[in-house]
């Protein structure tokens, strides 16, 4: 099998060569070329053609963001992670970055003089991610015993209406989503109309600083109120609330009211916040009055909550594979059978608003329905 052509563009050339260490240590993956501004990468994709890029936000010459503008212009398909610091600019020059086309971002380190810490580091957060956008193998999660049992317990705790039940109103929807999902959750929440019944609680894997940005983008361009967690924050209608990074969200019961819990337990599938935290709670506060929208996303992150919001007599849509980024968290919940339907994302918000308008849903959930 021929490698993954990858070209690595950053002002850097200490960065440059770290990059090209990790990546050329993949026994699938090649560093095809190096460029240090967002000129001489766009003459180096007519040049080496690669598979994929990863680009620096802060270059001379042509930034990273004025890159990927032209990049999308000229070559719509072509894979792109961004590297950006984890500062205010650097978060909100990322969040743009991903609006305009990005695929993915990774933290850059914040020293490279350690090059092992950094290497050890890329190697962690970047190759999955270049593996995965290259559609490249990867290993496969396997939930450990602990987890799956915390699931069914809390699944057996949630008030239900049993597994696939076919009526009851909808006044959750959790939604879940990873790499390709700020694209994705603008589709969605941007076409919920003002007056929206049901509440929304969101789990977006990114750092904090990003989802505050990310709120307050999708904020803008949106019908209904977008915002960031904070804890105790009420759950309500046509409003949407976003975990903050580096903290779990969960949802409780307090008397009539469903309130948001923070914490900072260990991370679940590498991620806090984690999709399937919140969808665990949202099983155990809510039971059959939740429907879980998994989105585009690498990894199985949401595939256990799903079981657990199914257990609990709940609703589950998937995003489908031609209109994600990467099909890793929703086709992990296709292939369990956990899906009721399986919908391209520019139909799930009209899906979505027919299910919490006591539109029908299927007795059981079916391999595919889109």
């Amino acid at each position: 099998m021929n490698k993954v052509r990858v070209l690595v563009v950053d002002d850097s050339a200490l960065f440059r060569k770290v990059l090209s260490d990790v990546i050329n240590a993949d026994a699938d993956l090649v560093v095809a070329g190096t460029a240090r501004d967002g000129r001489q990468c766009i003459e180096a994709i007519e040049r080496v053609k690669p598979d994929i890029v990863t680009l620096d936000v802060e270059m001379p010459v042509m930034d990273g963001l004025e890159a990927i503008r032209e990049i999308r212009a000229r070559w719509t398909r072509l894979p792109v992670v961004m590297f950006s610091t984890l500062t205010e600019a650097g978060g909100a020059a990322t969040i743009e970055a991903l609006a305009r086309g990005a695929s993915d971002y990774v933290a850059k380190p914040a020293r490279v003089a350690n090059a092992a810490q950094s290497m050890e580091r890329i190697t962690g957060e970047l190759i999955p991610k270049l593996r995965a956008l290259c559609r490249l193998h990867v290993p496969r999660f396997t939930p450990s015993p602990q987890v799956m049992r915390a699931a069914r317990v809390e699944a057996r705790a949630a008030p239900s209406g049993g597994r696939g039940a076919a009526q009851g109103a909808i006044d959750l929807v959790a939604i879940g989503s990873s790499t390709g999902g700020p694209n994705a959750l603008a589709t969605v929440l941007s076409a919920i109309p003002r007056g929206f019944a049901a509440g929304i609680v969101i789990t977006q894997h990114m750092p904090a600083i990003f989802t505050r940005l990310l709120a307050q983008r999708l904020a803008g361009q949106t019908a209904i109120a977008v915002e960031e967690a904070c804890e105790g924050a009420p759950v309500r209608p046509g409003a949407a609330l976003i975990a903050p990074g580096g903290h779990h969200m969960t949802v409780a019961r307090e008397g009539t009211r469903r309130v948001v819990r923070l914490n900072v337990d260990p991370e679940e599938n590498f991620c806090r916040p984690s999709v399937d935290v919140m969808l665990r709670s949202v099983a155990a506060a809510c039971g059959r009055s939740t429907l879980a929208v998994i989105l585009t996303g690498m990894g199985h992150d949401g595939m256990l909550g799903a079981r657990a919001v199914r257990e609990s007599g709940g609703g589950i849509f998937a995003q489908d594979e031609p209109t994600s980024v990467v099909w890793g968290m929703p086709g992990s919940v296709v292939a369990a059978g956990l899906a009721d339907k399986v919908l391209p994302v520019e139909r799930i918000a009209a899906e979505i608003v027919q299910r919490v308008a006591g539109g029908p849903r299927a007795a059981s959930p079916s391999p595919v329905n889109a």
